[in-house]
C-alpha cells in the first residue's frame, strides 16, 4: 500500500509538474505570440505581372511564384490527396494531434534526433506565416500555441485555404497553384488525379520528392498517397488502379510569356520600382501596358526581318565557334543562346546540296544550299568575298551556325552585329503601341530606342521647315541651293555639301525637303536664326542642351533618342499638338481592383476643338503626369494637348513629306500601295545612323539602325536602304485591311496653281504649272506684281555668304 500510495502521488505530482510547466510556459510565451486575426489579412508575396492591351503576358518578376485560390476552388480529390499525405484527421482535431506528437518524442528519444515534427496542417500554418524553420522546443510550443489559437478563430476551411496558398512546392512554386502551372502548364482544377496526387506529395520535401529532379520517388511518394487514398475511402477501386497507371508526365513551365516584349517589360518594371519600391515585386500587382500585341509582333518580326537583311548584304563571318569532340556537341551547344528565333546548331554533315545541323534537344535538320547562297565571305564593310559555289565553301562539320526554324524548314543565317530600334505611337495620345529595343533582349537589355542617343540627320529637317513654315514660308518659296562657304573668327572654314555633291540652285521648298537638299536647310536655319529656331523646336519636347547652338543643326547633329524624334513627329500628324508619350494604361491590385489609371493629354476631338486646352490647363499639364491613384474613384475628365504649332502648318507638313514617299528619297514605300502615308529618311555622315520616320493620322512610327559603337553602316547603305525596309513591314502589318486615314484639311488652307520656276501664281497657260498649299495669310502674289529690289512673303533675307559667324 505504501508504494502505491507513492506511485500515486508521484503520478500526480509529476501530472502537476507538467501542467506547471506548461502553464508557465504559456503565461511566459502568449504574451509574444501574435495574433491570429492577422491571418485575415495576411498580404503572400505576389509577383509582379506585365500585361499587353489585349491580356497577353509579357513578364513576371519576383522570387516566389504564386497565385493565391480560394476555398471554392480547389479540387475536392486534392483536399482528399493532401489529407492523406499530411494529416487524415485533420477534421476532428483541434490544432494538435496528441498521438503524433508521441510518436516524434519516441523517435527522439530512440534515436537522439528529430525524425519527424508530429505537426497538423494547423501546425505547419502556424509556423509557415509566424514562426521559423528552426528546430527548439520553444518554437514547437510557440506552434502548438498558436495552433490551438487557430482552431479557436478560424474555420477548417480557412485553416486549408491558408495551407495551400503559402507552402513551397519546388521551383520557385509557393500554393498548389502555381505548382499546377509549374510542373504540369494547367491550372489545378485542370489536373488529373495522379498529377494532385504528385503535387500533394511535394510538401513533405520539395526537393526529394521533385518529379523533375527525381521522378522515381516522387513515384514512389505519389503512389503512396493514392494507396492511403484508397484505404481512407476517398477513391474507389478502379480510380485508384487508373491512377496508379499513370506515367510521371511532369515536366517544367516556367513563366513563359505570351507575347515576346521584354523590352516594354523591363520599361514597365523600372516604372512599377519607381512608384512602389521593392513591393512591387511581392504585392501583386498587375500592370497593363499600352502595347498592342499584333503591333508588337509585327514591330519584333519587322526589326528582325531587316536586320538579317542588311547583314547578309554584307556577307558571312564565319561560324561563332568550332566544336571538335561530338561526344561533347550537345552540351556544348547549351553556352549558346536562342536569339531572336535564331537557334545555334552544330554542322554535323555535308553535302552538295544541303548540310545537316543538330541543335540542342538534338534534333538534327536538313538545311538546303537555297538558304546559304547568299553566304560570301565577309572581307570588310564594304568588300565581300567570292560567290560560294557548294556548302563546303562556307562550312565544315563541327561549325557552330545559325538556323531559322519554319514550319518544317530550316534556314542558314547569322546573328546581325547591326543593331536598330523601333518605336510606334498614338499620336491621339501617345501610347506606346510597340516598342523595340535591339535584335534580342537575350544578347543586350541596352534598349536603343529610349537609351540611345544619335544623330538623326535629315530625318531632323521636318522641324527647321516648320519653323520656316510658320515664319511665313511656303512650300512654293525658293532657296538658293548652291555652294556657301563660312569661316568663324579663328579661319576654321566650313563648306557644307548635299549628299550627291550637287547643286541645284533656286529650288522650291517641297522640292528640297523631299530630295533632302542640305544647303537649303542650311540657309533657312541660317535666315531664321539659329536662337528663334532652338526656341521653336524646343515645343516638340526637345532637349536645348540637346541641340547644337549652330548651323550643324540644320543636318541633324542633334543627339536624340528614337522616342524622342517619334514623340516629336506626332504634331505633324495630330494636327499640331504635343503629346507625352506613356506606356502603363493601368495598374491592377492582388484583388484586382484598378488602383491607378492613365489619364494623358489627349488631342481634342473635332466636336471638342472649339473648346481646346484653357490656359489654367496648359499651364498644369506638366503636373498631370501622375494620374489619379486610388481606387473606385470615377473616371476624370478628359485632358487636352497643348497646341504648340499651327495646325495648319501640320497638314502643309504633311503634304510635303507626302511628297517624300512619292518622288523623294522615300520612294521605296510607295510598294505599300497607300497615299496617306508621309515619312522622312536620314543618314548622317560616313552612314554611321540610318532613321526613317514616318506615319499617318493614326499611328507614329520612327526607326533607327546602327552599329552601337558608331561605325559605317556601308558605302551604299541609307536611311531609305535600313531603317526604311524596317518601318514599311511594320507598318504594311499594322495598316493592312484598314482605310486610308490621312489628316484632315483644316480651314484657313487655300489651294493656288504655282508657276515652279518662280514660286509665284501662275496665270493660265503657264507650262508646268502645278498645285500647291498655303495658309491664307500666305499665298505668294501673282507674276509681276513685285516691284524691283522686292522680295516675296517669306522669301530669305538676302546675307553675305562669306560673313563670318559663330559656327562650331
Amino acid at each position: 500500500m505504501r508504494f502505491l500510495k507513492f506511485f500515486l502521488w508521484s503520478c500526480v505530482a509529476v501530472f502537476c509538474g507538467l501542467l506547471l510547466s506548461l502553464s508557465g510556459a504559456f503565461l511566459y510565451l502568449s504574451p509574444n505570440l501574435p495574433s491570429v486575426d492577422s491571418l485575415r489579412s495576411i498580404q503572400l508575396q505576389i509577383p509582379l505581372r506585365v500585361y499587353s492591351s489585349d491580356d497577353k503576358l509579357i513578364a513576371e518578376y519576383g522570387e516566389m511564384r504564386r497565385s493565391p485560390i480560394a476555398f471554392d476552388e480547389i479540387p475536392k480529390d486534392f483536399i482528399a490527396a493532401l489529407l492523406a499525405a499530411e494529416d487524415d484527421n485533420f477534421a476532428n482535431h483541434y490544432g494538435v494531434e496528441v498521438s503524433s506528437l508521441m510518436r516524434a518524442a519516441t523517435q527522439l528519444l530512440k534515436t537522439g534526433q528529430i525524425q519527424t515534427g508530429g505537426s497538423t496542417i494547423t501546425m505547419q500554418v502556424a509556423k509557415n506565416y509566424f514562426l521559423t524553420s528552426e528546430r527548439s522546443f520553444s518554437r514547437k510550443i510557440n506552434e502548438i500555441l498558436l495552433a490551438l489559437q487557430i482552431e479557436r478563430e478560424l474555420s477548417k476551411n480557412e485553416i486549408l485555404e491558408l495551407y495551400v496558398n503559402k507552402i513551397y512546392l519546388g521551383n520557385r512554386a509557393y500554393g498548389i497553384e502555381a505548382a499546377a502551372q509549374v510542373y504540369y502548364g494547367k491550372p489545378i482544377g485542370e489536373l488529373t488525379l495522379a498529377q494532385m496526387a504528385m503535387i500533394a506529395g511535394l510538401p513533405k520535401a520539395p526537393s526529394a520528392f521533385n518529379p523533375l529532379a527525381n521522378p522515381a520517388r516522387s513515384k514512389e511518394r505519389r503512389d503512396w498517397i493514392l494507396g492511403r487514398m484508397h484505404r481512407l475511402g476517398s477513391i474507389d477501386q478502379p480510380r485508384y488502379e487508373q491512377a496508379l497507371a499513370e506515367p510521371v508526365d511532369a515536366t517544367y513551365h516556367g513563366a513563359s510569356p505570351e507575347l515576346d516584349a521584354p523590352y516594354i517589360a523591363e520599361m514597365a518594371r523600372a516604372e512599377m520600382v519607381g512608384r512602389y519600391g521593392s513591393a512591387a515585386y511581392t504585392d501583386g500587382f498587375r500592370v497593363y501596358t499600352t502595347a498592342s500585341s499584333t503591333r508588337q509582333v509585327a514591330a519584333n518580326e519587322a526589326l528582325a526581318a531587316g536586320l538579317v537583311e542588311y547583314d547578309r548584304r554584307h556577307g558571312y563571318r564565319g561560324p561563332e565557334a568550332h566544336l571538335k569532340d561530338q561526344d561533347t556537341w550537345r552540351e556544348e551547344l547549351d553556352k549558346f543562346r536562342n536569339q531572336s528565333g535564331l537557334l545555334p546548331a552544330v554542322v554535323t554533315q555535308t553535302g552538295a546540296e544541303q548540310i545537316t545541323v543538330m541543335l540542342r534537344d538534338g534534333a538534327e535538320w536538313p538545311v538546303s544550299w537555297d538558304s546559304m547562297k547568299w553566304a560570301r565571305a565577309h572581307l570588310g564593310t564594304n568588300s565581300l568575298g567570292p560567290v560560294p559555289r557548294r556548302p563546303d565553301d562556307v562550312v565544315k562539320v563541327g561549325d557552330v551556325v545559325r538556323v531559322r526554324i519554319e514550319g518544317d524548314t530550316a534556314s542558314f543565317s547569322q546573328i546581325p552585329l547591326a543593331q536598330a530600334a523601333l518605336v510606334s505611337l498614338d499620336p491621339l495620345d501617345g501610347s506606346i503601341e510597340a516598342l523595340t529595343g535591339g535584335f534580342s533582349f537575350a544578347q543586350s537589355n541596352y534598349n536603343r530606342a529610349i537609351q540611345a542617343k544619335r544623330q538623326p540627320g535629315s530625318s531632323f529637317k521636318p522641324f527647321i521647315y516648320a519653323a520656316a513654315l510658320d515664319a511665313g514660308y511656303t512650300p512654293a518659296t525658293l532657296v538658293n541651293d548652291s555652294p556657301i562657304v563660312f569661316e568663324d573668327s579663328l579661319d576654321r572654314v566650313w563648306r557644307p555639301k548635299n549628299d550627291n555633291n550637287t547643286f541645284l540652285g533656286p529650288i522650291r521648298l517641297r522640292e528640297a525637303l523631299y530630295k533632302s537638299r542640305n544647303l537649303v536647310s542650311i540657309r533657312l536655319l541660317q535666315t531664321l536664326g539659329i536662337p528663334y529656331t532652338i526656341d521653336y523646336i524646343e515645343r516638340f519636347g526637345f532637349r536645348p542642351e540637346d541641340l547644337p547652338p549652330n548651323l550643324s543643326l540644320a543636318l541633324g547633329t542633334a543627339t536624340l533618342t528614337p522616342m524622342e524624334i517619334a514623340t516629336g513627329w506626332t504634331a505633324f500628324a495630330n494636327g499640331g499638338y504635343k503629346i507625352e508619350p506613356y506606356l502603363i494604361e493601368r495598374i491592377d491590385d492582388r484583388n484586382g481592383e484598378t488602383i491607378y489609371r492613365a489619364n494623358p493629354a489627349r488631342v481634342p476631338a473635332p466636336d471638342d476643338a472649339d473648346q481646346g486646352p484653357t490656359e489654367a490647363e496648359v499651364s498644369t499639364f506638366a503636373q498631370q503626369d501622375a494620374p489619379l491613384e486610388t481606387s473606385g474613384v470615377p473616371e476624370e475628365a478628359p485632358r487636352y494637348a497643348e497646341q504648340i504649332i499651327d495646325e495648319r502648318t501640320a497638314y502643309i507638313m504633311t503634304s510635303m513629306l507626302q511628297d517624300v514617299i512619292k518622288r523623294g528619297t522615300g520612294r521605296r514605300a510607295l510598294e505599300m500601295g497607300r497615299a496617306d502615308i508621309a515619312g522622312k529618311t536620314g543618314t548622317t555622315n560616313e552612314s554611321k545612323d540610318s532613321w526613317f520616320s514616318g506615319y499617318n493620322a493614326d499611328v507614329v512610327t520612327t526607326v533607327w539602325a546602327g552599329f552601337d559603337q558608331p561605325q559605317s553602316l556601308g558605302r551604299h547603305e541609307y536611311g531609305g536602304t535600313v531603317a526604311l525596309p524596317i518601318w514599311m513591314h511594320y507598318m504594311s502589318d499594322v495598316l493592312e485591311g484598314t482605310p486610308e486615314h490621312a489628316p484632315p484639311e483644316p480651314s484657313g488652307i487655300l489651294t493656288l496653281r504655282i508657276d515652279p520656276e518662280s514660286g509665284r501664281a501662275a496665270p493660265p497657260g503657264t507650262p508646268n504649272a502645278y498645285f500647291e498649299v498655303f495658309r491664307t495669310e500666305d499665298t505668294p502674289p501673282a507674276m509681276g506684281e513685285l516691284e524691283p529690289g522686292t522680295t516675296a512673303p517669306g522669301s530669305p533675307l538676302p546675307q553675305s555668304e562669306s560673313a563670318p559667324m559663330d559656327l562650331f
